[in-house]
């Protein structure tokens, strides 16, 4: 019997320690100047009480990244981190009811979205049951939610600050403080352009029309990359003004990310993991194998194709800082007369045959440009190229594709220059110089143009764009191949 009483003052002792480390931590956390990954840390139990809490110095960059959305350094933030790492739960679900309670902001409203209605409807319940809950209403009583608008889909509270919940293309009616766009576009639908391209238009005409504020009411994209062309691709290929958080799973040094606010990815190492609290190496290992290189690439490293690339690698060419004397040059040219949004570029590029026979890539220019436009392009790029560089145009099919070859010939006189019809299809056509480049014979001159060109390298044949390889093939198998002049085609010359 002693020895039962024993026992249970010494649980009793245990329980009352605890009870004194918990409030001190309480304490300690909600200080002035509490930030919001502390309060993560101490709201997880309220949430998940049969889920040990797991911290991560992404976590921390994440909070940070929001909190200066909260104190208006920010307004627009992108943030791409791979699935499991928390994003849904940071951004929103603990972040906005920090704002509410903490930082005393209780009349923000928020609109939060997700590809699936279900989902934004999911965290609309979570950050419910966060603000109803006792712990969250002892430490901030002046949270309370108003008895006739209490739904799974919106709730508000007593000083006018709500959260609704919405399917991302069904963005219409209320206004918020905040918009939070949470994986807009789903896997099975990255790959569906007309999905992809109406979740980019819902996005480009709606999302800025649902802030009460257009200076200071902000939007948050976080999400997991899917595309070249998703909702990420297009903020960061139009430069719409976000402050971008990119954290890959695995490290690599060539996209270190650094923001405006002071932050940089502190890993060192060529793979060092993000979160092997969570994700230890056989972890993501095992789902390299399982998702494949392309998925992994996209979701897991916020690049849409594999780091070393598809048909073409970057590990296969030298960037050099000369061409040898006597090379051998010719541009060849991809047209597309349109300068709206979704349109392909008109790009030139110049490719060169060295003395060895080995070939260089010289130079790569694109644009999307009204017919005139492309008209001044070429002829500008002709001009700087100068009259030793040939030329070479696609003429398209039928009676307009040859007046268009002839007029751009035309006005490309004093230059060698031909239009000749494209054989065989786009991956037909870049496989020769897919080949020699694997080989080690095609180097890269150095310029500023260098990234993306490689980017549309390596993300072919599944990049939004293919304008830069379709240009490099043509000069390329003008170069290495030349064809002959055939009956069954039309080739059209002029001569300097």
């Amino acid at each position: 019997m002693q020895l039962k009483q024993s026992e249970l003052l010494s649980a009793i002792q245990a329980e009352k320690q605890r009870r004194i480390e918990a409030e001190r931590f309480d304490a300690e956390i909600f200080s002035a100047g509490a930030n919001l990954s502390s309060f993560i840390k101490a709201a997880w139990h309220v949430l998940e009480p049969g889920t040990p809490y797991h911290h991560g110095w992404h976590i921390d960059a994440i909070g940070d990244h929001l909190t200066a959305v909260t104190e208006g350094e920010i307004n627009r933030l992108l943030i791409n981190v791979p699935p499991g790492t928390m994003k849904s739960m940071a951004a929103g679900v603990f972040w906005p009811a920090w704002e509410w309670g903490p930082q005393n902001l209780a009349h923000h409203r928020i609109l939060g979205t997700s590809h699936s209605g279900n989902l934004a409807i999911r965290d609309n319940l979570k950050m419910k049951r966060l603000v109803e809950s006792e712990w969250y209403r002892e430490r901030w009583p002046h949270v309370a939610l108003t008895g006739d608008q209490r739904a799974k889909t919106k709730f508000e509270n007593t000083l006018t600050g709500f959260r609704e919940a919405m399917a991302f293309t069904s963005l219409t009616g209320s206004r918020g403080h905040r918009l939070i766009i949470d994986d807009p576009l789903s896997v099975d639908d990255a790959s569906s352009e007309p999905v992809r391209e109406g979740v980019n238009e819902t996005f480009r005409e709606s999302a800025t029309t649902r802030l009460n504020d257009p200076k200071t009411s902000a939007i948050i994209v976080i999400m997991q990359r899917l595309h070249e062309r998703d909702v990420s691709g297009l903020i960061l290929e139009k430069n719409f003004g976000y402050e971008h958080l990119m954290l890959p799973m695995e490290f690599e040094p060539e996209r270190k990310c650094h923001t405006s606010i002071g932050f940089e990815d502190p890993r060192k190492k060529d793979g060092e993991l993000l979160f092997p609290e969570r994700f230890p190496v056989e972890v993501v290992e095992r789902d390299k194998a399982t998702m494949g290189s392309y998925a992994y690439a996209g979701q897991n490293q916020q690049r849409p194709a594999p780091r070393e690339g598809g048909l073409f690698k970057r590990a296969w060419f030298e960037i050099v800082n000369a061409a040898p004397v006597g090379t051998k040059w010719l541009r060849g040219w991809d047209l597309a007369a349109s300068t709206t949004q979704r349109a392909a570029y008109t790009s030139g590029v110049k490719i060169g045959k060295k003395p060895d026979g080995s070939y260089i890539v010289g130079h790569a220019v694109r644009d999307r440009l009204s017919p005139g436009g492309v008209e001044r392009l070429m002829k500008n790029t002709a001009s700087q190229d100068s009259v030793e560089c040939s030329i070479s145009l696609p003429q398209d099919p039928g009676q307009a594709g040859k007046a268009q070859a002839k007029h751009l010939v035309k006005a490309l006189a004093g230059y060698t220059a031909k239009a000749t019809p494209e054989t065989g299809d786009k991956v037909t056509r870049a496989e020769p110089l897919s080949a020699q480049a694997e080989a080690g014979n095609v180097t890269i001159l150095k310029g500023e143009w260098n990234e993306a060109y490689l980017d549309e390298l390596c993300n072919f044949p599944n990049g939004a764009f293919m304008d830069q390889v379709d240009a490099s093939s043509r000069a390329f198998n003008e170069l290495a191949l030349p064809r002959q002049a055939k009956s069954s085609t039309t080739t059209i010359i002029g001569m300097h």
